[in-house]
């Protein structure tokens, strides 16, 4: 019987990942340890050799005594832990990618570790076209200023009213999981869809009846842009002020991808002067900005903390996931989502699921 350790947070509870352990493995099949990492009361950071971990070293180690298995979504997987708990052999990590975990470490010491692709995709593209027609149609900044006592009735006026996403081109640059759904929605509002995305499936973009360009062409046609590429060295603030310069007049650009991608210094003075039309943000280069971040102060702005994903059912998709691959380690299968898939010879799994 597998003694599994549970590094739960106050999004991904250690209850939600139970619940979906027990649904994969059986009732009494396994043992727990459990703990509550303070994400996202307290913002996550880089803690030893990772980014993006709640927690600590300290409490990782205790929390693993006894452990074959680990499952988390914030914890710190550092090469202290790995070094202080010989008998761990797999990690299972509910986020996009295991972004906590040292993988050189984890390799090294012969632990498998899986992630949960896909796990936010729905909720991330449902308030992407939040976003979008929050921005459009100036929805946070109205509600704002009625609630004030304010009725800004000259938004009717010709000069200042928004558009409608019936018509529009939208272009989005990246077209995974998250792209692909928001492809779908706008094309139900009657939006022509455009892409950039190098790596992309072209036999999904035909399928999906979304035309593939390059960016520059992207940014000159399209009347809002969304980003939805991974972050990278080759995409770090790939929309930067020369691509920014590309855009139409008014054009809407949104955000709720990585804040990497894009560069901030521009967009005050590109809003003020109406040369960008609106701004919808749920990423920053720094999270949270500092309170006299620039873009607090300009025109038509609409900003919210970094919750895109932040949904129940993501929250579940993201612990059944990696229960479903726990199982099949535990069953001696190759589980769906490896991220070391050198360590598979090593721990002699199956090699077809």
């Amino acid at each position: 019987m597998p003694h599994i350790a549970i590094a739960g947070d106050h999004f991904v509870t250690p209850s939600v990942f139970r619940d979906a352990l027990e649904e994969e493995l059986g009732q009494d099949a396994a043992t727990f340890s459990e703990s509550t990492l303070p994400w996202p009361h307290e913002p996550f950071g880089p803690i030893g050799d990772v980014i993006e971990a709640s927690g600590s070293i300290e409490t990782s180690i205790e929390l693993l005594e006894g452990a074959e298995i680990a499952v988390t979504q914030m914890a710190p997987f550092t090469r202290e832990v790995f070094a202080a708990r010989p008998e761990l052999k797999m990690v299972g990590i509910c986020r996009g990618g295991p972004v906590n975990v040292d993988l050189a470490a984890a390799t090294a010491a012969g632990v498998l570790v899986t992630f949960a692709p896909g796990r936010n995709a729905q909720a991330a593209a449902e308030f992407t076209i939040g976003l979008i027609l929050a921005a459009m149609r100036r929805i946070p900044l109205t509600d704002a200023e009625l609630k004030r006592g304010v009725w800004r009735g000259d938004y009717y006026a010709w000069e200042n009213v928004g558009g409608e996403l019936d018509g529009a081109t939208v272009g989005l640059v990246g077209y995974g999981a998250i792209g692909r759904i928001v492809a779908r929605i706008l094309q139900a509002f009657g939006s022509t869809v455009i892409a950039y995305d190098p790596y992309a499936d072209e036999a999904a973009l035909a399928a999906d009846g979304v035309s593939t360009v390059d960016l520059d062409t992207l940014l000159r046609r399209s009347s809002v842009v969304s980003l939805h590429a991974r972050l990278t060295p080759e995409t770090k603030h790939m929309i930067d002020e020369r691509a920014l310069g590309l855009l139409p007049h008014g054009a809407v650009l949104v955000n709720a991808a990585r804040g990497g991608l894009l560069d901030y210094g521009p967009l005050p003075d590109l809003l003020r002067s109406g040369r960008l039309g609106a701004l919808a943000l749920d990423v920053y280069d720094i999270e949270p900005p500092p309170a006299d971040w620039p873009l607090f102060s300009a025109p038509n702005v609409v900003v919210s903390p970094h919750l895109a994903g932040a949904t129940t059912q993501t929250a579940t998709r993201a612990a059944e996931i990696v229960a479903k691959d726990v199982a099949d380690f535990v069953s001696g299968r190759v589980p769906a989502h490896v991220a070391n898939p050198e360590v598979l010879d090593v721990l002699h799994l199956a090699a077809a699921r």
